[in-house]
């Protein structure tokens, strides 16, 4: 069953094509695998030697945390590229697959500092090249107007987020109670089954033309690519050394660097996109709507990805983790966020089918989303300024923040994806995708900075700090919706 016809008439898995089961199984041990590291990476890196970890303070662990996050939505783009012009997609996402479970045995080996930063460059690439792919591939398996294609996703999103629910209580619960190499080792055999389902149920239910690229490289365009690959790596390789002979290459400041180019990634895309002759000047209008629905949704991202870092120092040393009889590890509120998403969904698809042409607009769904971003850390401020900095309060806090997020989140996530779709210019509609994964890129980047200033005693003060912010970018957008309706030309 390997040709597109047969793969799109297949009824064998729930009424979907048996190739969904092979792409579910893959990206939900793909993401059991990266968000069971990630629940226990912050406390592996801050942890003391004789505890098992590497002794990073914990402003740079949470620092490190975000580049890290931020890096891995950058990689995305060039994991797009090479599917599209190289590789094909299977291909693409089976590499990305290996370089995954490289990186997490790289972590499972006590090799100290240098095998961290290896992990993470493996799992940064890995994850670029693997998660874009998954999800175009999920789309392939079905003909235009196939009515199985809505059903099809919402299954495949639930399998993204089980093994996101399941992981940080497996992993965590190894790496915590055990050791943390054991935890790692465990993240990298669930990319192990994830890869072997993939190789097996691939070559039976997958397509034929996703192993090969949809715009191959002629052999000029794979010249031009590789000196400019070269070219970018000298450069970089010069800031390096720059940086070394001024003796101000540390890990901070290398942070910093990738901080920029992040940032910098979409800037250089939006000004392409707004310069070329290639845009019309209708397309134009709808590249300056969705400017300022990228900005909002950089800064939510910002916001909701502290998560894995701030939220995560606040579960291990400001929270009461004996509840109730139960003693509740800091890698398990990881799994608030996937929790909370599978309890929505089914609301907001009920609401929206409800409202039909009666719902909010997008932009005021990015706003409403803001102001919930807002109240998630304004939830925060109440226990440090009741009890304050130095007593451990109730998990319950921690619990509402994350609530409140994740409504945030069902409010900007899937519509930032929706009207990417729909305000992408014709010239660049494959680039333009790439653009909400640069948001969670340019919005981490920045959390790569201003989560140093998360320090003991100012924790009111961040969360306050971080909550206005938000707050404020939710009446600026509210302000602003009615403008963006205008530039959308009547695209909802």
């Amino acid at each position: 069953m390997n040709n597109k016809s047969e793969v799109s008439q297949d009824k064998s898995f729930f009424g979907q094509p048996r190739g969904l089961s092979t792409l579910f199984f893959t990206e939900m041990w793909e993401r059991f695998s990266y968000y069971g590291m990630r629940a226990i990476l912050i406390y592996y890196m801050y942890y003391s030697v004789t505890k098992g970890g590497l002794g990073f303070d914990q402003g740079t662990a949470a620092s490190v945390m975000s580049i890290y996050g931020s890096m891995v939505y950058l990689s995305s783009v060039l994991g797009g590229y090479l599917s599209d012009r190289v590789w094909g997609s299977r291909r693409t996402v089976f590499i990305g697959g290996v370089l995954i479970m490289f990186g997490h045995i790289a972590l499972s080996v006590p090799a100290g500092k240098m095998a961290l930063f290896v992990s993470i460059l493996l799992i940064v690439l890995g994850t670029g090249l693997l998660k874009p792919n998954v999800s175009e591939m999920v789309g392939s398996l079905y003909d235009a107007g196939d009515p199985r294609r809505d059903s099809g996703f919402t299954i495949f999103v639930f399998g993204i987020n089980l093994g996101s629910l399941v992981a940080p209580y497996l992993v965590g619960w190894l790496g915590l109670s055990y050791n943390f190499h054991l935890g790692f080792s465990l993240a990298a055999i669930g990319m192990f089954l994830g890869l072997v389902q993939y190789w097996l149920g691939g070559r039976k239910y997958l397509s034929k033309d996703s192993l090969y690229p949809t715009d191959p490289l002629e052999p000029g365009d794979m010249k031009k690519l590789t000196v400019r690959v070269i070219v970018g790596l000298v450069a970089f390789g010069l800031v390096l050394l720059l940086m070394g002979i001024l003796g101000a290459l540390n890990i901070n400041n290398f942070v910093l660097l990738l901080s920029i180019i992040a940032i910098a990634t979409p800037v250089v895309y939006f000004t392409v996109f707004l310069t070329s002759k290639k845009v019309t000047a209708t397309e134009r209008k709808h590249v300056w709507a969705y400017l300022g629905l990228f900005i909002a949704a950089a800064i939510f991202w910002a916001i909701e990805e502290q998560g894995s870092s701030v939220l995560a120092l606040f579960a291990a040393n400001q929270t009461n983790n004996n509840f109730l009889g139960l003693h509740i590890l800091p890698a398990w509120y990881q799994s608030l966020n996937p929790l909370f998403i599978l309890i929505y969904t089914p609301i907001f698809a009920m609401l929206w089918d409800r409202w039909g042409k009666n719902q909010p607009s997008s932009p005021a769904k990015f706003a409403t989303g803001m102001i919930f971003a807002g109240v998630s850390y304004l939830i925060m401020v109440i226990p440090v300024t009741m009890f304050g900095t130095g007593t451990k309060v109730s998990p319950l806090w921690l619990v509402g923040s994350w609530a409140v997020v994740e409504i945030a989140e069902l409010l900007i996530s899937p519509i930032g994806l929706s009207v990417t779709t729909k305000l992408a210019p014709r010239a660049f509609q494959s680039q333009m995708m790439s653009m909400w994964f640069l948001a969670d890129s340019a919005g981490q980047a920045v959390n790569a900075q201003i989560v140093k200033l998360y320090t003991p005693g100012n924790e009111g003060a961040y969360f306050m700090g971080v909550a206005i912010v938000a707050l404020v970018a939710g009446v600026i957008l509210f302000a602003l919706v009615k403008p963006i309706k205008s530039l959308m030309a009547g695209i909802k």
